[in-house]
């Protein structure tokens, strides 16, 4: 009898799908085949790595050799050196950006080796299309735990125990919202899990529910145990076709195995979960617009008391919570809340998933206990700034989130800290900006998505948002004027005091961060007519400084309007009627010459 001798775990996500993982599992496949290795090989798609900058990526086991940014012409030397002959192909191996040392270990990686994996720990680790291998990682131990060995009362106090917090951005305590719907009257109720993840730069839940989406299921089980709710909803954006694909699939598998359904585990307990497909409303991520979205209404919120848990879905008793919140439960119940507390802060217990992406080297998801710092998120795990670039600013929480400087990098990831400095943990998007970034230009970026995003209900967003972005256009394109700031200050207070959701509520904090911390580039653009991070295209007029320039053509090659004038060993000469201030001289030279 043939047994797999190693385990080739192949990166699935949709980051990985995108760079085309699935024909290069297709050729290594085939090639397999080719060499007769198809009964010693097993090729397993896997979710989500983490690793998004270098995907495709794949782990050999049990050596756990990574290979990176793997391609279809990799395959045939790749299968005949290492799975023939069992020599790693060093030339796929990962290189430290700091040090260029080569690293063939996953584990020693620099951005694995300094996170924590709780949430993410299946991660890359199984077939999310199997449930055998989730049961195998302990999956749905927790659940039956729960339902014959607790009571809703054991479930709730253990919940309270470990501290949990609400991981769509509020970061309201979990057991308290659990309590209040288990005290609610009525026979039906009703547990909602929110996959709605709308943020620019976010992917967390998205990469959850592709690498591990029964986590999601036996949290909601436990939850649905807690309260006595015997129906169960996830709301998830249709722009996540993996996701649900894999969910729609691990449903049916859990209640093949009777973990829904009738009579769970012999328990008695009944839950049942369906998938409901919104339609990408950025609005819809609030709890009470998402409820109305289910009922087939318009998403829009509505004003609170009552809260959900007393009156939610169709009237009735509701919890919802996010997918990174409801991964977590599984374990809490397994392992006990004081195992969960011992992590992190007095008052922000456990790990965050956070979505790194932007001006840093290492775009991916990363996993770290509560307390850690934003400098070793973005330098220590995220590998710093490429192209020698300095910091600027980091954006937490996403449009609603705040942009924090570099003097504050050494700020905590804690609900209360990060909120002390102008931010929001959010979801949990972290976007990385360098010094070519414009504050003023990324202030007026989230104000018009919150204003695209607004429902319009209450006037504060509506017309308070909309009046926001036209005075930062207006700054942007050169005609700010003094009172410009005041207006801005004033009409964002005023915004967060009287919007009726979250989404107003916290849609000025891009601006009024910006201001606290930049407000020199708003004087630039407003005193001096001058863009200091060369951005905003009205206060451009770009010119070639003749001590800078080489020669060398790159400008006029790649000028797309033909304003460059330029002769062999000559300096380039840029007309100003022609330029169309596209930026791209300046992005294509490589000796500063254009300014």
């Amino acid at each position: 009898m043939n047994k797999t001798r190693i385990q080739l775990m192949l990166c699935g996500g949709t980051g990985c799908h995108a760079n085309d993982s699935k024909k290069f599992q297709e050729a290594l496949e085939k090639e397999l085949e080719k060499q007769g290795l198809s009964k010693e090989v097993k090729v397993i798609e896997t979710g989500c790595n983490g690793f998004c900058a270098v995907g495709p990526v794949m782990l050999v086991q049990p050596e756990g050799i990574f290979y990176q940014k793997l391609k279809v012409n990799d395959v045939p030397k790749l299968v005949e050196e290492h799975f023939l002959k069992g020599r790693p192909v060093q030339s796929l191996f990962y290189v430290e950006p700091a040090s260029k040392e080569t690293i063939p270990n996953m584990n020693d990686i620099s951005f694995f080796k300094q996170q924590m994996f709780w949430v993410m720990r299946n991660k890359g680790a199984i077939d999310p299309e199997v449930i055998d291998e989730y049961i195998a990682k302990d999956g749905y131990f927790g659940a039956s735990k729960a339902l014959n060995e607790m009571t809703p009362e054991d479930i709730i106090n253990e919940m309270k125990v470990s501290g949990l917090r609400g991981r769509g951005g509020a970061g309201f305590p979990t057991w308290m919202k659990w309590d209040r719907a288990k005290s609610s009257q009525g026979e039906t109720k009703y547990v909602l899990c929110n996959a709605d993840e709308g943020d620019p730069g976010a992917f967390m839940d998205r990469s959850i529910l592709e690498s591990d989406p029964h986590a999601i299921l036996e949290g909601m089980i436990i939850a649905a145990k807690a309260i006595n709710a015997h129906q169960g909803y996830i709301y998830a954006r249709t722009e996540y076709p993996l996701a649900i694909r894999r969910l729609e699939i691990a449903i049916q598998q859990a209640s093949d195995y009777g973990l829904l359904g009738k009579d769970i585990l012999g328990s008695g307990f009944d839950f049942d979960i369906e998938i409901y497909q919104g339609a990408g409303a950025f609005v819809c991520g609030e709890e009470t617009a998402l409820m109305r979205s289910i009922e087939g209404k318009r998403g829009m919120p509505r004003p609170r008391p009552p809260f959900p848990a007393q009156k939610g879905l169709w009237e009735k008793p509701t919890i919802l919570n996010n997918v990174e919140t409801f991964a977590n439960v599984p374990q809490i119940i397994l392992k006990g809340g004081a195992w969960y507390s011992s992590v992190g802060t007095e008052t922000s217990k456990g790990t965050k998933v956070f979505a790194l992406s932007g001006d840093v080297n290492n775009i991916g998801l990363v996993e770290v206990p509560m307390g850690t710092t934003l400098r070793a998120i973005i330098y220590d795990i995220g590998g710093g700034i490429p192209n020698k670039r300095k910091f600027k600013a980091v954006q937490l929480g996403g449009p609603s989130g705040g942009c924090i400087p570099e003097q504050l990098l050494d700020t905590r990831v804690d609900y209360e800290e990060i909120a002390k400095v102008g931010a929001i943990m959010g979801s949990g998007g972290v976007i990385v900006m360098d010094e070519k970034t414009c504050m003023v230009d990324m202030a007026r970026f989230f104000m018009d998505f919150v204003q695209d995003e607004s429902c319009g209900k209450c006037s504060p967003c509506r017309e308070g948002t909309l009046r926001l972005l036209q005075v930062l256009e207006k700054i942007c394109e050169g005609k700010g004027e003094p009172e410009d700031i005041v207006i801005l200050r004033d009409l964002s207070e005023i915004i967060k005091t009287s919007a009726l959701c979250g989404l107003g509520q916290t849609g000025p904090n891009p601006v009024l961060s910006t201001l606290r911390y930049f407000m020199d580039e708003y004087k630039a653009h407003i005193y001096e007519k001058r863009c200091p991070a060369k951005r905003c295209i009205s206060l451009l007029k770009f010119e070639v400084d003749p001590e800078m320039c080489k020669k060398c053509g790159l400008c006029f090659k790649a000028c797309p309007s033909e304003a460059i004038t330029w002769v062999k060993k000559e300096v380039a000469v840029i007309d100003k009627e022609k330029c169309i201030k596209c930026m791209t001289c300046f992005d294509k030279c490589k000796f500063d010459a254009i300014f």
